[in-house]
Protein backbone atom coordinates (compact mmCIF):
# COMPACT_ATOMS: atom_id res chain seq x y z
CA UNK A 1 0.00 0.00 0.00
CA UNK A 2 1.39 3.27 -0.53
CA UNK A 3 1.20 6.58 1.04
CA UNK A 4 -1.86 7.91 -1.55
CA UNK A 5 -3.72 4.94 -0.79
CA UNK A 6 -3.02 5.24 3.39
CA UNK A 7 -4.14 9.01 3.23
CA UNK A 8 -7.45 8.00 1.23
CA UNK A 9 -8.62 5.46 3.91
CA UNK A 10 -9.79 2.09 2.55
CA UNK A 11 -9.77 0.43 -0.82
CA UNK A 12 -13.13 -0.65 -2.47
CA UNK A 13 -12.27 -4.94 -3.22
CA UNK A 14 -14.18 -6.93 -5.44
CA UNK A 15 -14.14 -10.60 -4.60
CA UNK A 16 -15.52 -13.48 -6.76
CA UNK A 17 -16.13 -17.05 -4.92
CA UNK A 18 -17.71 -20.03 -6.26
CA UNK A 19 -21.02 -20.87 -4.37
CA UNK A 20 -23.81 -18.75 -3.65
CA UNK A 21 -24.18 -16.43 -0.04
CA UNK A 22 -27.07 -14.82 1.25
CA UNK A 23 -27.05 -11.12 2.21
CA UNK A 24 -26.86 -12.69 6.52
CA UNK A 25 -23.31 -13.15 5.76
CA UNK A 26 -22.31 -9.70 5.00
CA UNK A 27 -21.43 -8.38 9.12
CA UNK A 28 -19.11 -11.70 9.24
CA UNK A 29 -17.36 -10.51 6.14
CA UNK A 30 -16.84 -7.18 7.48
CA UNK A 31 -19.86 -5.62 6.01
CA UNK A 32 -18.97 -6.79 2.36
CA UNK A 33 -22.31 -5.82 -0.13
CA UNK A 34 -22.80 -9.56 -1.19
CA UNK A 35 -24.08 -9.60 -5.35
CA UNK A 36 -25.11 -13.32 -6.32
CA UNK A 37 -24.34 -14.12 -9.82
CA UNK A 38 -26.64 -16.02 -12.36
CA UNK A 39 -23.59 -18.09 -12.83
CA UNK A 40 -23.91 -19.55 -9.23
CA UNK A 41 -20.80 -17.35 -7.94
CA UNK A 42 -21.16 -14.33 -5.65
CA UNK A 43 -19.15 -11.02 -5.75
CA UNK A 44 -18.33 -9.68 -2.64
CA UNK A 45 -17.75 -5.86 -3.09
CA UNK A 46 -16.86 -3.35 -0.31
CA UNK A 47 -13.93 -1.47 1.71
CA UNK A 48 -10.87 -3.05 3.07
CA UNK A 49 -9.35 -1.16 4.83
CA UNK A 50 -5.35 -2.35 4.64
CA UNK A 51 -3.56 -5.52 3.34
CA UNK A 52 -4.08 -7.05 7.24
CA UNK A 53 -8.04 -6.65 6.54
CA UNK A 54 -8.09 -7.89 3.00
CA UNK A 55 -5.56 -11.64 4.27
CA UNK A 56 -8.22 -11.80 7.25
CA UNK A 57 -11.47 -11.95 4.56
CA UNK A 58 -9.44 -14.13 2.49
CA UNK A 59 -9.13 -16.25 5.45
CA UNK A 60 -12.81 -16.27 5.97
CA UNK A 61 -13.41 -17.13 3.04
CA UNK A 62 -10.94 -19.73 2.64
CA UNK A 63 -12.43 -20.93 6.31
CA UNK A 64 -16.14 -21.42 4.66
CA UNK A 65 -14.37 -23.60 2.42
CA UNK A 66 -15.67 -21.41 -0.46
CA UNK A 67 -13.52 -21.30 -3.61
CA UNK A 68 -11.88 -17.80 -4.66
CA UNK A 69 -12.28 -17.45 -7.90
CA UNK A 70 -10.65 -13.88 -8.60
CA UNK A 71 -9.72 -10.20 -6.23
CA UNK A 72 -9.51 -7.16 -8.06
CA UNK A 73 -9.00 -3.95 -6.34
CA UNK A 74 -11.90 -1.46 -7.57
CA UNK A 75 -12.39 1.97 -9.41
CA UNK A 76 -15.22 3.91 -7.66
CA UNK A 77 -17.65 3.06 -10.21
CA UNK A 78 -20.50 0.37 -9.57
CA UNK A 79 -19.94 -2.81 -9.57
CA UNK A 80 -20.38 -5.14 -12.59
CA UNK A 81 -23.76 -6.84 -12.43
CA UNK A 82 -24.45 -10.75 -13.00
CA UNK A 83 -27.60 -10.96 -10.24
CA UNK A 84 -30.76 -12.41 -10.35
Amino acid sequence: MNRQQRRNGPVIYEILVRGVLDDAWSAWLGGMTIIPQISGETLLRGPVRDQSALHGLLNKIRDMGLPLLSVNRADAGPPVKDNL
